[in-house]
């Protein structure tokens, strides 16, 4: 019997989320773990119709591979930072978390992303990770930077009113952001003590914050889908507008990668 080879091109898109990597556990006997927070998962299913894909250790020669299997790329926000050599520095608060495994996974694939045309969505840590992937400079310390207001969070409250929407940002007229929020004003939440301070080639700023920080920006001239932003929109999407669009956008953009993929 002939077998049926057709393929239903609405299946539930598959998203490429590489994990962070801590240890858990007590300090002597600490486990190391691959990490995703669940609200990137669930944003993802409930805003997207998408599936989040963990690759545990994934290589990043193997990049082209598991590109091929997926129909984007989101890359969280993390409580780690990019490490400052990516970008010409030495660490400036040995305090803070690096993750040097994720780096050296991520700043590969933004690249590939943006050369093969794959839909990409870069969240805070992805944010940042887009601009040094793509030659940019990150300030480590922005809340001591002249003129720069503090974008950190208040982790001694509960995680509502952490991720709760904080200050203002000015988006660009005209841009795909200002669409779907109505307007050129719109208020996010904020959670990142680091942020953009060279500005890659290639990346166009579409939000700013009222001190002049750069909150979010696209890939100039970009075949397919490539946006990052400063801000945390998988936090409580389906209630949020603004938000949801955000990730409507990039489904869509998954979507016509879909459709081409089993074309």
């Amino acid at each position: 019997m002939a077998q049926d080879m057709s393929v239903n091109v609405n299946q539930r898109l598959l998203v490429w989320t590489p994990a962070d990597h801590r240890r858990i556990g007590a300090a002597h006997e600490a486990m190391p773990c691959a990490v995703l927070a669940e609200t990137y998962a669930a944003a993802l299913r409930d805003c997207a119709n998408a599936q989040a894909l963990v690759l545990p250790l994934a290589d990043p020669q193997d990049i082209p591979h598991w590109l091929g299997l997926v129909d984007g790329v989101m890359l969280t926000g993390s409580p780690s930072n990019v490490h400052p050599s990516h970008f010409g520095e030495s660490v400036a608060d040995e305090s803070l978390p690096l993750d040097t495994t994720r780096d050296a996974l991520t700043l590969e694939l933004v690249r590939a992303c943006v050369k093969q045309a794959i839909p990409l969505l870069g969240i805070c840590r992805g944010f940042q990770e887009m601009n040094v992937a793509l030659g940019g400079s990150l300030l480590q310390q922005v809340h001591l930077t002249p003129g720069k207001h503090d974008h950190r969070d208040p982790d001694h409250l509960p995680l509502a009113q952490q991720y709760a929407p904080s200050h203002d940002v000015l988006l660009q007229p005209g841009s795909s952001l200002a669409q779907w929020a109505g307007g050129l004003r719109v208020k996010v939440n904020s959670l990142h003590g680091q942020g953009v301070a060279r500005l890659a080639q290639g990346l166009t700023p579409l939000a700013h914050a009222e001190d002049g920080l750069i909150e979010a920006f696209e890939v100039s001239g970009a075949q397919g889908f490539a946006l990052g932003v400063q801000w945390h929109p998988e936090w409580d999407c389906q209630s949020t507008p603004f938000y949801q669009a955000i990730f409507q956008a990039f489904a869509q953009a998954m979507q016509r990668r879909q459709r081409e993929r089993w074309r």
